[in-house]
């Protein structure tokens, strides 16, 4: 069972762009904090660091 908690985020601006994060030993997983049933994104450790990255260089 994965443990999910939000991204530090999650508070500011009107709360519409909610993520959380759940981690483990061999996985980082990512989802959509208002529609947690539907699709999780899941990136091996090592690679989520550059995704966020990546992510902060498109702002």
């Amino acid at each position: 069972m994965e443990n999910w908690r939000k991204s530090s985020y999650s508070g500011e601006g009107d709360g519409n762009e909610c993520v959380e994060i759940a981690n483990s030993l061999t996985h980082v997983a990512v989802r959509d904090s208002k529609t947690p049933a539907r699709a999780t994104l899941t990136f091996p450790p090592e690679a989520f660091a550059p995704f966020l990255e990546g992510l902060k260089r498109d702002q």
